[in-house]
């Protein structure tokens, strides 16, 4: 029964749940199907979202389809070296039918083959880039020459996602409004290309000297290289890998079908001639070039931009040059002595070459040279040898002397944030004496200025370390302390109420009582925490001697020193009123100390310091033409005697006191200045003149902190004010001020004729204890504000005898 019952079933086909699996596939594919679909239909949703609400904050594009020249702004020192360009577009435009077909050909099989094929957003070459880094093979960009454009005109150069939406958005805008030859015409023209060029045409001229309709295929290869990385493929500083790079293009140009195998043979084994970097000579000048920018958009309106405006300015170009790098080499040199706080970054080496040097490029062009202060990626690493890459291919290794800098970084013991090791990234300086050695950016700032007091020209500005690092000015715009550097103008002060040179002072400790300063107890210090006792003017401020400075000031009283101050073109407000302005306690600019001891450099006169001597339009009219004047007794604002006395107690400084290093070092005489290191080092002064030039050096932090116990502006704002020096006065006759009439010499010192030896204030704190004797012994009553030209009460002739003793 149960035989005819198995006998009446159909019989199941081999396989046996092959139906049921079939069904389950479909159901499967359909499902799946489905799931593409919606992922489609969302993804499109998304993309219309981000269109709907992107798109209409886009930049309008519209003024790219007229893309013309427009004449910039430039920006010229007084011998004629460009400094600055400022405009929308560059002088040298080219159109599209004047671009040679080599150029756009070369450009095109590096940058974009399919530019004329697709419409902006190339998804073949994405899918090619993407699977041929999924390779590790050598990276490849996928970017287009219009999302390049996108990229380069309008948008940031940070890079996130939001960042690259738009950047997509945005070539689908200008592929719509735009033609593919207006996209690449202005692609040419605007694209930097290292050496200060924008655009080929420009290039072609700083690399080769020759007209772009003039390259050849194996220079037009070579210019095709810069625009991925202008710094890596510059033949000048890079030959090897510029090298490698034109070659690979000349290959790519032959794949594209746009030279044949006799000219890529050819191009080859062309010999470029490049046109030698001193041929092109580079101002530092930055922080002038932007001060001019704004005052002429400030007088012109946007218009400075495109009337082709040529402003001269007097600064000369060896001493602006000069400036720049006693600047740099001053925060270097300090550098040198500061903890080491790590390599900038570390990144992966990876193990196949050509990915590894790709790596080191995009970190290379992430970390770009800082001028000297070059980036370098390390191979290797111990305490005594580091080997280093840059982008020119060529390892280099640090040794010895090198390393000292970065001890602590090399330790075992180093914490990984701080340890030099395999893909670090570090900055080294490369000295033809000492080899290479490592250094660090600085966190530190510094400022020069120097002018010629007599008209008030400014010969060289240098407003911070490095421009693109720090945009703030602080020639200008950094209000700071300047410690003892200000004393000479309390001395000023008090050579009008009697004080002369040989005025003795008691170099002895000041105490004062929270009643007598109305908030906390004072107690000056000296910088060296030593005391002298008695000694002249002339010694105590060669010494910058604090508590000589706080009696003189009491001497002249706070409110007649404030408003003395003010004939140097000082703030009163800056300056309060208190015992404190004795040592500097403030707030100045270093072009306000420039324009203070041009005071005493010219013989008394207050000018205003200037940096724009003439502003002409591009056909030839003059705008402006600054007045060639001497100053005028109108501009007087103190006496020509105590100009020329103040002078020879800075000459004095720069003799024997804490400036003795200048006059040294330049051997000449005519050299006059004073250090400043205000309270806990954190700012560090110097400021200067010979006759016909005034400087200034400050460095601190932004953000006030101690710059370390043994920094002082003798040690680190003096050596950038010689190094100055050294070149600014090369040529120039010694030029000592000469004596006006109304001032005597007597016994080897200058005086007002009214205040000579016998008149005059003979001595301030003298009441305080003499070294050598006990507390009860009074050595001379204090003088007191009105009680100049009078001998100070309680002086005895046996007393004047032993004073005559500190005169000399």
């Amino acid at each position: 029964m149960a035989n005819d019952q198995d006998a009446a079933r159909p019989s199941r086909p081999a396989g046996g749940k092959a139906p049921s699996l079939l069904r389950w596939i479909g159901k499967a594919a359909a499902a799946t199907a489905g799931l593409l679909v919606a992922g489609v239909l969302a993804l499109l949703m998304g993309i219309g979202l981000a269109l709907a609400v992107a798109y209409p904050n886009l930049p309008d594009v519209a003024d790219l389809a007229d893309y013309r020249p427009k004449l910039p702004l430039r920006v010229l020192t007084a011998d004629g070296q460009l400094i600055g360009e400022f405009g929308e577009e560059r002088r040298n435009l080219l159109t599209f039918k004047e671009i040679p077909d080599v150029m756009k050909n070369a450009v095109l099989a590096i940058e974009d083959s399919r530019f004329f094929e697709h419409s902006g957003v190339d998804y073949r070459g994405m899918m090619r880039a993407a699977l041929a880094n999924l390779g590790q093979a050598k990276s490849q960009g996928a970017s287009t020459i219009t999302m390049q454009v996108a990229r380069n005109v309008y948008l940031s150069a940070e890079k996130s996602y939001t960042r690259k939406i738009y950047e997509v958005l945005l070539t689908f805008k200008l592929e719509h409004l735009l033609t593919k030859e207006q996209i690449l015409e202005i692609y040419m023209n605007q694209i930097f290309l290292g050496q200060r060029a924008y655009g080929f045409s420009t290039a072609a001229q700083t690399y080769f000297g020759k007209e772009l309709k003039d390259v050849t295929v194996a220079e037009a290869a070579m210019l095709a290289g810069l625009p991925k990385a202008p710094s890596a493929y510059n033949p000048i500083t890079n030959p090897k890998r510029a090298r490698i790079r034109q070659l690979y293009i000349i290959d790519r140009m032959l794949e594209n079908g746009f030279i044949t195998q006799e000219q890529a043979l050819q191009a080859k084994s062309e010999e470029l001639k490049l046109r030698p970097s001193h041929t092109q000579p580079k101002v530092h000048a930055e922080y002038v070039a932007e001060m001019v920018r704004q005052s002429m958009v400030s007088q012109y309106g946007d218009e400075a931009y495109t009337r082709g405006l040529v402003v001269t300015t007097s600064l000369q170009g060896n001493e602006q040059e000069a400036a720049y790098r006693a600047v740099r080499q001053g925060i270097l040199d300090y550098e040198r002595r500061q903890q080491y706080r790590g390599p900038e970054q570390f990144i992966t080496l990876p193990a196949d070459k050509a990915a590894r040097d790709e790596a080191i490029d995009d970190a290379l062009n992430d970390h770009p040279d800082n001028d000297d202060l070059m980036s370098a990626v390390v191979l290797e690493a111990n305490p005594g040898k580091v080997v280093a890459i840059r982008q020119d291919g060529d390892p280099f290794e640090i040794t010895g002397d090198g390393l000292r800098p970065v001890t602590s970084g090399l330790s075992d013991k180093a914490s990984p944030s701080i340890r030099i090791r395999r893909g670090a990234i570090i900055r080294v300086v490369k000295s033809p004496q000492s080899g290479w050695r490592i250094s660090q950016l600085p966190e530190v700032e510094s400022a020069f200025v120097a002018m010629d007091p007599r008209n008030g020209a400014i010969r060289s500005l240098v407003g911070g370390f490095d421009f693109q690092k720090n945009k703030f000015n602080h020639v200008t715009q950094a209000w700071r302390q300047p410690g003892s550097s200000f004393k000479p103008f309390i001395y000023s002060a008090a050579l009008e109420k009697g004080v002369t040179p040989a005025t003795v002072v008691n170099d002895a400790p000041l105490f004062f009582s929270a009643t007598e300063t109305g908030g906390k107890p004072w107690e000056p210090k000296n910088y060296d925490g030593q005391f002298e006792g008695p000694m002249t003017i002339r010694r105590a401020l060669a010494k910058s001697k604090n508590m000589v400075s706080i009696r003189v000031l009491q001497l002249v009283g706070t409110r007649s020193a404030q408003e003395w101050v003010t004939r140097f073109g000082f703030e009163a407000d800056k300056h309060p009123p208190y015992l404190t302005m004795a040592l500097g306690a403030g707030t100045v600019t270093p072009m306000q100390m420039i324009a203070g001891y041009s005071v005493f450099a010219n013989g008394g006169y207050r000018v205003t310091p200037s940096l724009v001597s003439k502003v002409v339009e591009h056909k030839g009219r003059v705008l402006y033409e600054a007045p060639a004047v001497a100053p005028s007794e109108s501009q007087r604002a103190i006496d020509a005697r105590n100009a020329f006395v103040m002078s020879t107690l800075l000459q004095e400084i720069t003799r024997s006191g804490t400036a003795a290093r200048a006059q040294a070092t330049l051997k000449r005489p005519d050299l006059y200045g004073k250090t400043g290191t205000t309270n806990d080092s954190m700012d560090a002064w110097f400021v200067g003149f010979q006759p016909t030039l005034v400087g200034a050096a400050w460095v601190g932090y932004d953000t006030p902190r101690n710059l370390g116990s043994r920094e002082t502006g003798g040690g680190l704002s003096l050596p950038i004010w010689i190094s100055y020096m050294t070149e600014a006065l090369k040529g120039v006759p010694v030029a000592e001020i000469q004596a006006p009439p109304g001032v005597i010499h007597v016994g080897n010192e200058w005086y007002f004729e009214e205040y000579g030896p016998g008149h005059g204030v003979r001595g301030l704190g003298l009441n305080d204890p003499w070294p050598g004797t006990s507390s009860g012994e009074s050595a001379a009553g204090s003088a007191q504000e009105g009680e100049a030209g009078t001998r100070p009460a309680g002086e005895s002739e046996d007393r004047r005898s032993i004073l005559d003793l500190f005169r000399n």
